[in-house]
């Protein structure tokens, strides 16, 4: 049985965000402290980071200690890749592959060239880009990755499956050649913003849309900001088998 953990459940500005003093920011429930999205996967064969966000350190520092065999990064936005750097404690069990489309991994390259130049100082993190393509599987030891296209907005982006589980982020609409890669599920992890409409992310009514389309045995929602309201409150809106994430949640499947 393979374990996933919800590391950030949380959009690019986390919750509670700074300087908000809505009933959200100021929850003590600590279902409502949602940091930046990101989560952990075990399958038995391989441990596999999807994004690596700015508060990938925070989100690490009390787990035991081990290798991670393989990043799959969504896309180049800070929220998602800002901790890469941070990758550094765990290249003392080897070389950590990163694997994004071309686009990102040239975004990454521009953006931290002191990672991926071929003459690294000491120090740097030993990660190493490899580029993918949608539709077409890799593997990171054993465990079978499928890149799948997202649309956030206008801007293409990447979702994953693994097995039985999907994992898809930012997503505003997704082409029907992906949904076709999507049955047969056990879990799909899916971003929900809000409660209103947003132009580039799903609102609650949207991702509802999607988890029935889709029809994995269990979904949860990641992704969130304060604007979605208290946890413990719009939770209980939710269909059966539908569930608002939570950063430290693990989920077997």
């Amino acid at each position: 049985m393979a374990k996933l953990r919800i590391l950030g459940s949380g959009t690019s500005t986390g919750v509670p965000e700074v300087g908000c003093t809505c009933p959200v920011c100021l929850s003590t429930d600590p279902r409502d402290n949602r940091l930046r999205a990101s989560s952990l996967i075990d399958t038995g064969d391989a441990v596999i980071l999807i994004d690596c966000g700015p508060d990938f350190r925070e989100q690490m520092i009390h787990l035991p200690f081990h290798r991670i065999d393989g990043v799959l990064i969504s896309h180049e936005h800070y929220d998602h890749v800002g901790g890469l750097d941070d990758l550094r404690p765990f290249c003392r069990f080897g070389e950590v592959t990163v694997f994004a489309e071309s686009t990102t991994a040239h975004g990454l390259r521009t953006r931290m060239p002191y990672c991926f130049t071929d003459h690294k100082y000491p120090g740097v993190p030993n990660i190493e880009l490899q580029d993918i393509e949608v539709g077409k599987s890799f593997y990171i030891a054993n465990t079978e990755v499928l890149p799948l296209r997202v649309m956030h907005g206008k801007l293409p982006i990447l979702g994953y499956r693994i097995g039985g589980m999907a994992y898809i982020t930012d997503m505003l609409t997704m082409p029907d050649e992906s949904y076709n890669q999507l049955h047969g599920l056990d879990l799909l992890v899916v971003n929900t913003l809000r409660i209103e409409p947003h132009f580039t992310h799903q609102n609650l009514s949207q991702a509802l849309d999607t988890a029935r389309r889709i029809g994995a045995r269990e979904t949860y929602f990641i992704h969130m900001s304060h604007q979605m309201g208290l946890h413990a409150e719009v939770e209980k809106q939710l269909p059966p088998h539908v569930h608002f994430a939570y950063d430290g949640e693990e989920i077997f499947f």
